[in-house]
């Protein structure tokens, strides 16, 4: 399969006032394509920090993150922007909906950014909307949306432009059991298309989802097991 992932040595510091705070102390991790992973560890262990490099929202102090086979540590704003948008696909545990908008307009966003036509768009946001059972509420706003069916459009919206991993930060926080077991299935049902998923949950029976569990501790890992 090869990997999607290779991070060589990743340290991330930040300034607090006078004092220099060693968050993630030189991490190396390789995640395959397809691979289903969770990222697990108690408050401050780095996993967020982890989680905002993985996804391009950050850039390390020092060290190398290859993804697709493009070093992304070196890039631009601009460059991880483009990244962004077109090989990572995030989901949050608020969900980050755009309230007055369709959910049909709400997945089909990342694609105006990706230069998609209307019709490419409106196909593309339908066939995924109903990929994730929201068929018949594509013409429907978030607030007349429940919480589980809210988090189904952010993941269609996540899947939109076929990216090469999806990243899910706390992807059942905000839901009751119930309907987090629902959301869970659906992220099952990802993995098993072949997509690459990776969680951040603190939930050990969320976990239990995945395939391989990354626990961290004081920013670095701890543990890298096979479910």
């Amino acid at each position: 399969m090869g990997n999607v992932i290779e991070i060589r040595d990743i340290v991330r510091d930040f300034q607090l006032g006078q004092e220099t705070v060693h968050v993630l102390k030189g991490i190396d991790l390789d995640i395959e394509r397809g691979d289903y992973v969770a990222i697990m560890g108690p408050s401050g262990s780095g996993k967020s920090t982890l989680m905002n490099l993985l996804g391009c929202l950050d850039t390390p102090t020092s060290g190398s993150y290859n993804l697709n086979g493009k070093d992304v540590s070196k890039m631009s704003d601009d460059e991880l922007a483009d990244i962004r948008n077109k090989e990572i696909g995030f989901v949050f545990q608020t969900f980050n909906l755009l309230p007055r908008t369709t959910a049909l307009d709400n997945v089909a966003l990342p694609m105006v950014y990706a230069g998609a036509s209307k019709k490419e768009r409106v196909a593309r946001a339908e066939e995924v909307l109903n990929d994730v059972g929201l068929a018949d509420r594509m013409d429907h706003r978030p607030n007349q949306l429940s919480g589980g069916q809210r988090q189904r459009v952010a993941v269609g919206r996540a899947l939109v432009n076929k990216p090469s991993i999806i990243l899910a930060d706390e992807p059942t926080g905000n839901l009751d059991s119930k309907t987090g077991y629902e959301i869970m299935n659906l992220f099952d049902e990802i993995h098993k298309a072949g997509n690459t998923v990776i969680m951040v949950t603190h939930e050990e029976d969320i976990a239990a989802h995945a395939k391989r569990v990354i626990r961290l501790r004081d920013g670095i890992i701890e543990s890298d097991t096979r479910n």
